[in-house]
């Protein structure tokens, strides 16, 4: 098996699980971005003086990560080896021993001519010796494996292979006994070389981080890069059925289409007449994935009882036979024959009463004009339709190198002690990749670096840590029998707070929310650059709309946008859960956030903060205009009433005074500019001074699973907020209604007296000019204290005065 020297650490030993509550502030600095200086480039030693000596070059390549020294040993295939004297066969399999690290490959039974082409990757970090040995065994079920032979490298010896160079041809070497005094029977392909995490290699190959994981945990360590399934919406125009026959034939059925695809299940209102030719002509949609594998199964139904419903009909239909279309012009409609099965008690009799007597009247197509939501509006990653042909070219190209994290938290329990394994996984568009996984370290240092294109710049990619708990019997030493991988923390990155062509390297914090408030669990360290391709086509594009435009010719509805964004999620967790090694469902949920539309005090609270910080503004507008008509400082009322004066006599300055106003401010505002991308924000999410009952509930499953009493609580204070969201509501049509009831003569006086000052104020603004009102309103505004009363104006107290329909209301 696979051996190890475990080093010393001295992290503290804490599990996450038990987290005290976050004072905001001790750790308030903790949750800032902090800008970082990796070494990045490659830089390549000497070939000729070995490896393990200096001399460097730059490279271009990999240039957002820290280069990392690996030495790759390639066991190709053996031959001639000898058989066991005892069996009279042999079962090889090779040892790869470097120091305390031992790579072993599989053995194949009965074969002297043994093939595994399988790799190892050394760290240069944790080599502790000069010799590499490669030894071949012959595996005994009874007893000590044999030692058939082995083959010895010089590290110092060991060639360079510098990419683009092709891969190293690996060589044949006798095998010599293990005192190295002579040759022994048998022969190993091999190939041994020195390289970096950019060879092509590194991503199959087994590494010395990972030596303690067996089993199928050794595909769960690796880094793969993964697509989502192509994703289509399935419209299903459902128009009308005729000759729909009930099994009661004196009594008219009550008939509704049930349309599924897979688990997605969608009905049709019941027809507004009980006839046998129904009509609905009502749109269903469902997400489909290419390779589309399953069946579109169409049943007509009839509403015997409200608990009882009866089928009239079924059809089951590929979706190969669908027609794709790009925009909105309309597809041709079919008629389809729909089985009537009867309700025999063996299936030979229901075959026998098999007939065809209905048929529905469909218009089904996959639409290739919408971009599939999968994952939230506000921070998604991708907005291109599903149709290749109608995507735009590209704009630029993100280059993300994952460089590591540092400070995490112990997430499990491992031989008496806290232990991580973390790996990161980051998405943007279609494209997942997911690192390979560090074991057994707080600060994990992954170095690679991913690429992808970029169609619009005002798209996010979100990067989140995990904690594997797949590696060949790790979960079954938690006592969990189904193991998830722990979330560690997220981050997100909007490309247009990026400049163009320059490297961000920063340090991000790891925050994540638990029941007993916001804990950072880390930091990642990343190199962000984002280079863009044509300036032109940057400028073009923001002036586009966001989705394609099938959204905006036929838009979803609210509720649809959510249900199908739900499906999308399910069908690309589901796939993706199936590649090998497979991206779970966990990940894919917290990545896609697939629980952001649920209810929460807490969220509440944070945007009702982020719509007063907006007004707050206007807020401060308006209270440095009442200190101006109120001539808290006379100089700037007097130059306040200046400038009113000359906008007044030179209307045409006031829209070009506007815009220079607002272009001085922007360039002023330039030197204050952000110099870092925005990250997870405590207090703008209101998370550093929750209630912890208000915490609880975020956390609380769907449907609840609280107690009665904790649920009547919580249900007692969303009643008390609500009351007064619903009486600022109703303050608000109180207001449009005493509008309304100016000219409705619901109070006859009032509304008498409105027309005539109506009809005088049309008088007067009819003989005076434009200006000279305009003049006279701005002063009377801008009037000093001294002619200033402290009761309410006279309009003020009219409006008031006015009814509402508040009386009417029980």
């Amino acid at each position: 098996m696979i051996s190890i020297k475990r080093r010393q650490r001295g992290a503290p030993v804490t599990m996450h699980s038990v987290v005290p509550q976050v004072h905001p502030s001790s750790q308030d600095e903790d949750y800032n971005l902090r800008e970082t200086d990796p070494q990045l480039g490659e830089r390549w030693p000497n070939a000729r003086r070995g490896w393990m000596n200096g001399g460097e070059r730059f490279s271009s390549t990999h240039d957002l990560v820290e280069q990392m020294f690996y030495l790759y040993v390639r066991v190709v295939k053996a031959k001639d080896l000898p058989p066991s004297t005892l069996t009279s066969s042999c079962d090889p399999y090779v040892e790869v021993k470097l120091g305390n690290y031992k790579g072993r490959t599989k053995h194949i039974e009965k074969k002297t001519n043994p093939e595994w082409n399988q790799v190892y990757a050394f760290s240069k970090d944790r080599i502790q010796s000069s010799i590499l040995e490669v030894i071949v065994k012959d595996k005994d079920m009874v007893g000590r494996d044999d030692y058939i032979g082995r083959v010895a490298f010089d590290l110092n010896e060991v060639p360079t292979r510098v990419p683009p160079d092709s891969p190293l041809a690996p060589q044949w070497y006798r095998l010599e006994d293990r005192r190295r005094e002579g040759k022994v029977r048998g022969d190993i392909m091999l190939a041994v070389w020195m390289g970096t995490q950019a060879d092509e290699a590194f991503s199959e190959a087994w590494h010395s981080d990972a030596a303690t994981v067996y089993g199928e945990g050794v595909f769960n360590v690796r880094s793969k890069v993964y697509v989502s399934p192509k994703l289509w919406y399935l419209r299903v125009n459902v128009i009308e059925a005729q000759d729909v026959i009930p099994s009661d034939r004196n009594r008219l059925p009550e008939v509704f289409v049930k349309v599924q695809m897979g688990s997605q299940v969608l009905k049709t209102k019941i027809c507004p007449t009980r006839t046998t030719t129904p009509l609905w002509n009502e749109d269903l949609v469902f997400v489909a994935a290419e390779p589309f594998e399953e069946m579109l199964t169409i049943t007509v139904e009839d509403r015997v009882h409200p608990s009882k419903d009866e089928v009239l009909g079924k059809i089951n239909l590929p979706l190969t036979v669908f027609e794709k279309r790009l925009d909105h012009r309309p597809v041709h409609s079919r008629w389809f024959n729909l089985e009537k099965f009867g309700f025999g008690i063996m299936e030979a009799d229901r075959r026998n009463e098999l007939k065809f007597s209905s048929r529905i009247h469909l218009r089904i197509c996959l639409e290739g004009g919408y971009h599939v939501l999968d994952e939230s509006t506000l921070y998604s990653s991708d907005q291109k339709p599903t149709a290749r042909q109608l995507w735009k070219q590209r704009i630029g190209i993100l280059e993300v190198g994952i460089l590591g994290a540092r400070g995490l938290l112990p997430m499990k329990m491992r031989d008496g002690r806290g232990s991580t394994d973390a790996y990161c996984v980051a998405k943007y568009g279609q494209k997942w990749v997911r690192t390979r996984t560090i074991l057994d370290t707080f600060s994990p240092k992954w170095n690679e670096q991913y690429t992808w294109e970029v169609y619009d710049p005002c798209t996010v990619i979100t990067l989140g840590v995990f904690d594997n708990c797949h590696l060949g019997g790790g979960e079954k030493a938690t006592g969990v029998t189904a193991a998830r991988d722990s979330t560690i923390g997220k981050v997100r990155i909007r490309l247009s707070t990026l400049e163009a062509h320059r490297i961000y390297t920063h340090s991000y914090p790891l925050l994540v929310l638990h029941p007993h408030g916001v804990k950072k669990m880390g930091e990642l360290q990343l190199a962000v650059r984002f280079t863009s391709l044509s300036l032109a086509n940057m400028v073009y594009i923001y002036g586009q709309p966001l989705l394609p435009k099938m959204h905006y010719l036929r838009p979803f509805t609210v509720n649809q946008v959510e249900s199908l964004r739900y499906q999308a999620m399910n069908i690309v967790s589901v796939r993706l859960g199936r590649a090998e090694p497979p991206l779970r469902n966990e990940v894919v949920e917290y990545m896609l956030d697939v629980d952001s539309h649920m209810w929460s005090m807490r969220r509440s609270k944070a945007n009702f903060f982020r719509i007063m910080s907006l007004f707050s503004g206007i807020i401060t507008t308006g209270q440095w205009f009442s200190q101006v008509c109120h001539w808290k400082n006379p100089i700037t009322s007097i130059l306040v009433h200046i400038l009113f004066l000359i906008l007044i006599f030179y209307p045409e300055l006031i829209l070009p005074t506007l815009f220079l106003y607002m272009f001085l401010i922007g360039l002023w505002n330039y030197r204050f500019r952000p110099r870092h991308p925005p990250h997870m924000d405590t207090k703008l999410s209101w998370a550093e001074a929750v209630h912890p009952d208000e915490l609880d509930e975020e956390f609380d499953t769907f449907p609840t699973s609280r107690s009665h009493d904790v649920v009547r609580m919580r249900y007692d204070r969303l009643r008390s907020v609500a009351g007064r969201i619903q009486t600022v509501v109703g303050d608000i049509a109180t207001q449009g209604e005493r509008l309304q009831a100016l000219l409705s003569w619901r109070d006859t006086r009032a509304t008498s007296l409105f027309v005539v000052f109506s009809f005088c104020s049309a008088v007067v603004l009819y003989v005076t000019p434009p200006r000279v009102m305009a003049m006279i309103t701005g002063l009377y505004y801008l009037r000093h204290p001294k002619f200033r009363g402290k009761l309410p104006s006279v309009p003020s107290n009219f409006f008031k005065r006015l009814p509402a329909r508040t009386d009417s209301m029980l």
